[in-house]
């Protein structure tokens, strides 16, 4: 055996090796390493604003951030919708592909995310049951979708905060009703965080605004309404710091 040889053996040797306490010390420091959550608004693909993914992009790395969460309505679907649609839109298979095609940027961007099921996400599936169609004829959301490693949830939560789209009521009084700190949805035109503190609690409600494109004519039903509030939120620090950041336009 070489000199140089030698060397690498005895530094192989050598090499300090973790005792139990240490490992279990090492481990704990790990878990209290801080989670930070990007979460997006309300997609509507393929109705997103232009510019939306590049913009929540830069607030995941600008803010550190370890996890994704989709508030949900990240499809649209509306060639289905229970109110009227435009007799000028796309048909149901043309809509269908432009917000796969569209939703894979976001895949691409964010491979592993938590996506809390919205009410225009579950519209195909309400049909199915409508028409007393068996689930096990229907797909699932991210065979449909193409987003092998998205989670698709009704509720979401983690470090005491729950996670939900929120169809009925806001963020504020969710989180007064639940006694939980609450992140929703669905209410485009609200970008916001209250703070509502007790004798012995405190919560927040935290409303994350949306990425939709407002003169699409899928927003048609809301074009005399206000303008939607474009943004995102950050839950910083294992769940404590909960931040709303508004898109500039």
């Amino acid at each position: 055996m070489d000199n140089h040889s030698q060397i690498l053996e005895s530094q192989r040797n050598n090499r300090y090796r973790l005792k139990p306490h240490e490992i279990v010390a090492l481990q704990k420091m790990r878990e209290s390493e801080n989670r930070n959550v990007l979460v997006i608004g309300d997609l509507h693909e393929p109705f997103c604003l232009d510019g939306y993914l590049d913009w929540c992009i830069e607030q995941y790395y600008a803010y550190k951030c370890t996890e994704v969460v989709f508030i949900g309505d990240v499809i649209d679907n509306h060639f289905s919708s229970y109110h009227e649609t435009s007799a000028d839109g796309m048909g149901g298979a043309d809509e269908l592909e432009f917000a796969i095609k569209r939703i894979a940027r976001w895949r691409n961007a964010f491979p592993k995310a938590t996506v809390i099921i919205g009410n225009h996400d579950r519209i195909i599936m309400r049909k199915a049951q409508t028409s007393s169609i068996p689930s096990k004829w229907i797909k699932s959301y991210k065979e449909v979708l193409e987003t092998p490693d998205w989670n698709f949830v009704e509720r979401y939560e983690v470090d005491n905060v729950q996670y939900i789209h929120g169809e009925g009521g806001t963020a504020r009084t969710k989180c007064r009703a639940d006694m939980m700190n609450t992140v929703q949805g669905h209410l485009h035109t609200q970008c916001y965080t209250e703070h509502y503190v007790g004798k012995k609690f405190r919560v927040f409600g935290t409303q994350v605004g949306c990425g939709i494109n407002h003169k699409a004519y899928a927003m048609a039903y809301a074009k005399y309404g206000k303008r939607p509030a474009v943004g995102c939120a950050i839950v910083l620090n294992n769940g404590k710091t909960p931040l709303n950041l508004l898109m500039p336009l």
